[in-house]
């Protein structure tokens, strides 16, 4: 996937499904966000989109809160 086409979580609306094709971070980030369900394929449910604040979604039936930083590095479609 080339950088013009990529949509990264932070553009995400509240209520849109999505599935996570990347995270574009370091091992420790990587690491941390798989540990809380967020591997390659994974659908997820953006319930709050975090303006002004961290997002929050939805994983498996698990709400999980993400901060912005994080956001901006994790690539969806």
């Amino acid at each position: 996937m080339d950088n013009q086409n990529r949509k990264t979580l932070i553009n995400v609306p509240n209520g849109q499904t999505v599935t996570l094709v990347g995270i574009n971070a370091g091992y420790g980030l990587k690491n941390r966000l798989a540990s809380m369900g967020l591997v390659p394929n994974v659908q997820f449910t953006v319930l709050n989109n975090g303006h002004p604040g961290p997002f929050l979604i939805s994983i498996k039936g698990t709400k999980t809160v993400i901060g912005k930083g994080a956001a901006h590095k994790i690539i969806v479609q």
